[in-house]
């Protein structure tokens, strides 16, 4: 890939915010706000009420990274403490067991530009989560990826978790598997 820059987001890369997420598309209609607000709040809320929300994190606190292709805003990974997302906790997917460790971070979703697609983008946009938890002292950090292996049939829109295989490669471990297609991965420090 061409120079790729992944950095945690803040209030002076905004305007790149905004040109990843687009004004179209599941990014545009979610703003990382689907696993942060109960379903029929978010339902509620305008596309626009759900960009403020993600604006007022960004401005607040770092919520995720961001990735720069030859300079162009490219791809979007969020990743925070697993409390700041309360419907992680909901999900019979990602729901606490006793045995596994109370707040580790999470990378819960990707957006990626479709014209930066397949170059391998979500890796770097990986390792830039991972470097963010860790540079606030993270000792565990997990994702929730579906498995195209699985299922081939997987649309673009229904990857926005990540893939199996990319956080193989980036160091994590198989958990568990609470759905053929879904898988808990986590990495320890």
């Amino acid at each position: 890939m061409n120079d790729t820059k992944v950095r945690p987001v803040d209030e002076t890369v905004w305007g790149d915010l905004e040109t990843v997420f687009g004004t179209r598309g599941d990014a545009a209609g979610c703003w990382c706000q689907w696993f942060k607000l109960p379903r029929a709040q978010s339902d509620a809320l305008t596309r626009e009420q759900q960009r403020d929300r993600l604006h007022e994190q960004v401005t607040t606190g770092r919520p995720g990274v961001l990735a720069w292709v030859d300079g162009e805003p490219a791809g979007w990974a969020a990743v925070e403490p697993f409390s700041a997302y309360p419907n992680l906790a909901r999900s019979p997917i990602t729901r606490r067991r006793d045995d596994d460790p109370a707040d580790p971070w999470a990378v819960t979703c990707f957006v990626v530009r479709m014209e930066f697609r397949r170059r391998g983008l979500a890796r770097a946009l990986l390792r830039g989560a991972v470097e963010h938890a860790l540079s606030n002292d993270a000792t565990v950090i997990e994702g929730y990826p579906v498995d195209p292996e699985v299922r081939p049939s997987l649309s673009a829109a229904e990857r926005y978790h990540g893939t199996v295989s990319l956080f193989r490669d980036g160091g994590f471990e198989l958990i568990r598997r609470p759905s053929a297609t879904r898988a808990i991965m986590r990495r320890t420090v």
